[in-house]
């Protein structure tokens, strides 16, 4: 995992990512300059069409989650995201390229050939998804600790980092009953540090399920650290590798002392500016769709198309949200607040697939016109369930240190929660973003936003 601007992204992806992006450019640029003879008039010429082509392409493709890790995903999904963004991208790839000069030179074999380049390339990306892990860019990692809390870290690097290799793990001295399998333990019959470099060790997670005194060797783990190798405690770990904040493994000193929670006027300043832009964008883009959910809802069943609710908004103030119409106008006849369940009866035909394309969210966008709310962060839950929420569940309120938004973290990592344990659930992703929000994480997070729109995941 590498760090980008406070957020922990897989070195496979990154490193797919720019590949295909810089092969992309190639394509174009060849597909170009054979056409008008020479490489060199070709970027010039057709600079614009070939800087379009490539974001198009790479925004299809990181919006598919043709990047994400294979073994999160089965072969017939990832061949299934390929012809996705094969459908996406080869009509707009053949409308870019037919944006060159009407006395351009065989434009019509441009067009076809950087169609073929993207066919090419997209399903070699689906191939390569589902190929082995390079055992030679494989993170060798060294696990302190053999009780519960060593077992969760390899369970979640088993499920979210393919390029992990875990070399064992090394009982802490007050573990007496170890949790790990006999067959994974090392003796540390040396110090750390030399045991470490005998098993040419890049990281170390202390998970030490007992830490009483004398039960961390402080010294042995600093000089591991010298030494270059990345040493982690449990909390960051999980941060690195889940994209959340365990509760779990969480103490109050760990989010004092450690950095993120970065609230500056100058961030402040850019997401307002964001917000504002990309909120008026997706209005005007949007205002068909919202028209025609407007009335078909009206159609539908006899009420309002929109209906506003209180929910709890940035340091506790309370706002009146806007929303699509999903739901019979008796859903709460009874005056007592309810979440939305699965087959949910009180959800209209209408309801059903407003909530799954995620249309029913889209008069929130004023919302963010106001300043309410944000394009990115946590979602806004009414004032009953953050009251319920804030005394079950320890550090709930540091998500409304900043502003709700239409999208999340949690919401593109997480399905839709109607529980307080859901709620937790949510909570360590939404911590993980507060503590980390930069322009580029409200970038990714719609990014993926739309990946969650086509396949409807975590809708009800």
């Amino acid at each position: 995992m590498i760090r980008i601007f406070n957020h922990y992204v897989h070195r496979s992806a990154v490193q797919g990512m720019l590949f295909d992006l810089v092969l992309v450019l190639l394509v174009a640029v060849v597909a170009v300059g054979l056409q008008v003879g020479s490489v060199d008039q070709a970027v010039p010429m057709a600079a614009t069409q070939v800087m379009s082509f490539a974001l198009t392409v790479f925004v299809i493709s990181s919006a598919s989650g043709l990047y994400e890790p294979s073994h999160s995903v089965s072969f017939g999904r990832s061949v299934v995201r390929a012809m996705l963004v094969l459908g996406a991208a080869l009509p707009l790839t053949y409308v870019i390229f037919g944006l060159l000069p009407a006395d351009f030179a065989n434009r019509a074999a441009v067009q076809y050939s950087t169609m073929a380049g993207v066919a090419a390339l997209v399903l070699r990306r689906a191939y390569l998804a589902h190929s082995s892990a390079n055992a030679l860019g494989r993170t060798r990692i060294l696990v302190f600790g053999a009780g519960t809390a060593a077992c969760t870290v390899a369970e979640a690097l088993r499920e979210r980092d393919p390029n992990a290799y875990i070399v064992g793990f090394v009982p802490g001295p007050n573990e007496r009953e170890p949790a790990v399998p006999q067959r994974d333990l090392i003796d540390l019959r040396s110090t750390l540090p030399e045991l470490a470099y005998e098993l040419g060790v890049d990281e170390i997670v202390v998970a030490l399920t007992e830490r009483r005194a004398g039960s961390m060797p402080l010294r042995q783990l600093l000089d591991c650290k010298v030494s270059g190798i990345k040493v982690y405690d449990l909390a960051t770990h999980f941060e690195k590798t889940l994209g959340q904040i365990r509760l779990d493994y969480l103490n109050a000193s760990w989010l004092i002392f450690g950095d993120g929670f970065n609230q500056g006027a100058w961030r402040t300043a850019v997401k307002r500016v964001f917000d504002i832009f990309s909120a008026l964008l997706l209005i005007v883009l949007s205002a068909p769709v919202m028209l025609v959910t407007a009335v078909i809802i009206k159609c539908e069943s006899k009420g309002p198309a929109l209906y506003r609710q209180e929910r709890v908004g940035q340091n506790g103030r309370t706002f009146s949200i806007a929303k699509f119409r999903s739901m019979r106008t008796d859903a709460e006849k009874d005056g007592k607040p309810r979440w939305a369940s699965a087959n949910d009866d009180r959800v209209t035909r209408v309801g059903h697939v407003i909530r799954r394309l995620r249309i029913d969210e889209l008069p929130q966008l004023f919302n963010v016109l106001r300043g309410d709310m944000s394009m990115v962060g946590p979602r806004p839950e009414r004032p009953f369930f953050v009251e319920k929420l804030t005394q079950d569940i320890p550090f709930y309120a540091l998500r409304h240190s900043v502003k709700p938004g239409v999208t999340g973290w949690a919401q593109v990592r997480y399905a839709y929660g109607a529980t307080v344990e859901d709620s937790q659930e949510k909570l360590q992703y939404d911590l993980y973003y507060v503590k980390n929000h930069t322009l580029f994480l409200d970038l990714v997070v719609l990014i993926e936003t739309v990946s969650v729109v086509l396949t409807g995941r975590g809708a009800r």
